[in-house]
């Protein structure tokens, strides 16, 4: 099992030129959401269709990838049904490390999550995150993908 050392933020508005990296299109749903704690998740991301266990919360996260083939995708699929979320991630390179920008589509249209890994907590803590990352919701909930997947967007 691997450690997942990561913070999120929630931006404003989509980053100037956006565009100038590439976009990735995903897919995600859900086939076991428990208490914020544990998540059992499809994801489709071009050719990759992984499962993925996570869990904890906040900062630091144990995380589990396996790889399906498509047939065993597709056959689990339908049983996210109504626990699922687009978006298009785009990678930006920051200080050495890279910033995933999310932008979300569908019921969450317009919104705007940023994410970033460390290789250690003290490297988490040293960053200095810059002002167009908005606002931090590293540990809140409500922005985890599971819960926008189950509850929707806060405040929307």
């Amino acid at each position: 099992m691997a450690r997942e050392i990561e913070r999120k933020f929630v931006l404003d508005e989509r980053p100037d030129r956006l565009e100038e990296h590439e976009g990735e299109a995903i897919e995600q749903g859900y086939l076991a959401i428990v208490e914020d704690v544990r998540e059992v998740r499809l994801r489709r991301r071009g050719g990759d269709r992984l499962l993925t266990v996570k869990l904890g919360s906040g900062e630091e996260r144990e995380e589990v990838e396996v790889e399906l083939t498509p047939q065993q995708f597709d056959e689990l699929w339908p049983l996210t049904e109504g626990l699922r979320l687009e978006k298009t991630r785009y990678r930006i390179p920051h200080d050495g490390l890279t910033i995933e920008v999310d932008v979300y589509g569908k019921a969450f249209d317009g919104m705007v999550v940023a994410e970033i890994e460390f290789e250690s907590h003290e490297a988490s803590q040293a960053f200095d995150a810059p002002s167009w990352l908005g606002r931090e919701v590293t540990g809140d909930t409500g922005y985890a993908n599971e819960s926008l997947a189950l509850h929707g967007a806060p405040g929307r």
